[in-house]
């Protein structure tokens, strides 16, 4: 799988350069363990692989987001025959008649912002939603055009499980799917996606689940979020923040007074040969860029910070998110507390 944050943006069955022996090993320790305690009914044992060995981590007593891989190249509707063993029914069928066939990838379609590689949480209202469809292509999803994704809870869209006969047209198929995807009014993953599937060490199978946050460039990548339709309401003013070159600025647009939170993000400039890195500095008015709730507040009145410096800790779709000062000076004022609820371009520290 690639990962970020120890969350899945992508997983894959089967794991490639990965040998069978090991594979049957791990399946056999899966086993050991159910029994061990005790257990009957659908389960997912996870272990950690590196150089030849791998290291139990965790027993989850449920099907996991990625189950839906499995399905694909066993050909095994995996809740369903967990609704059959909680009744009481035998499993038809025994281990040696399960078949592997072909390679599948899921995608997972998450409501955060990968600019700049931070992975905002973005909740918002979907305005638009479209699926990709074609062979070998399955799309899982909890929310349809005109939901709202809450920031109280998780923040999966989505999840996009293409299949085919090897791995390398599996690759291609799910990048063709991944572009006619389309989501608007939320920003999503699907360009960070997109990076991970046609970078070369994926699709070499090299890449690990530090991979992305260690390796994969995602400097270029910008918001996803698109334009609000035009309307015929009437426009109200709206601050929302903007970030260019690696700074926080507030902005003032006009939108429809109906429309949802504004989102936009400038992809990062390249320096000045003549002058160096950019200079500007910020407002000193720190803004939360997305809604959330304010769960530490990591500086004083009086203290003395520096650009970059984290200044509160916000939590948005179970995700924490470390808000910085946009300039060095002194706090003067703190606007917020602990579990204050905040909405996006809220002032929260003020440095002069």
């Amino acid at each position: 799988s690639c990962q970020r944050r120890h969350q899945k943006l992508i997983e894959e069955s089967p794991a490639p350069n990965f040998e069978e022996s090991v594979r049957q090993a791990m399946g056999a320790a899966a086993v050991k363990v159910a029994k061990a305690c005790g257990y009957v009914n659908a389960g997912t044992v996870e272990f950690l692989y590196q150089e030849g060995e791998f290291y139990f981590l965790e027993m989850n007593t449920r099907l996991q987001v990625e189950h839906p891989v499995t399905e694909a190249t066993t050909g095994l509707d995996l809740v369903a025959l967990q609704l059959a063993v909680a009744s009481g029914e035998p499993l038809p069928f025994t281990q040696d008649e399960i078949v592997r066939r072909g390679h599948s990838i899921e995608v997972r379609v998450n409501a955060e912002d990968p600019a700049g590689g931070k992975f905002l949480p973005s909740p918002g209202t979907i305005t638009k939603f479209t699926r990709p469809d074609g062979y070998g292509v399955r799309t899982d999803a909890g929310y349809e055009s005109g939901d709202t994704v809450s920031q109280y809870y998780d923040n999966l869209i989505a999840k996009i499980i293409v299949t085919a006969a090897d791995r390398e047209t599996a690759i291609g198929r799910t990048i063709r799917a991944l572009e006619e995807t389309v989501v608007e009014g939320v920003a999503t993953t699907l360009p960070a996606d997109l990076a991970i599937l046609r970078h070369p060490d994926f699709v070499a199978g090299t890449h690990s689940t530090r991979w992305v946050g260690e390796t994969l460039d995602l400097s270029q990548v910008t918001s996803t979020v698109q334009p609000a339709p035009e309307s015929d309401d009437p426009l109200v003013a709206k601050d929302v923040p903007v970030e260019v070159d690696g700074r926080r600025f507030q902005v003032r647009v006009w939108v429809p007074e109906t429309s949802g939170p504004v989102v936009r993000s400038a992809p990062r400039r390249k320096a000045s040969s003549s002058t160096g890195a950019s200079t500007a500095a910020g407002s000193g008015n720190v803004a939360v860029p997305m809604q959330g709730t304010i769960v530490k507040v990591l500086v004083d009145v009086g203290q003395e910070v520096e650009s970059g410096q984290a200044v509160v800790v916000l939590e948005a779709m179970k995700m924490e998110n470390h808000i910085a000062a946009d300039k060095n000076g002194t706090v003067t004022e703190i606007k917020v507390k602990p579990g204050d609820t905040v909405g996006g371009g809220d002032i929260v520290v003020v440095i002069s």
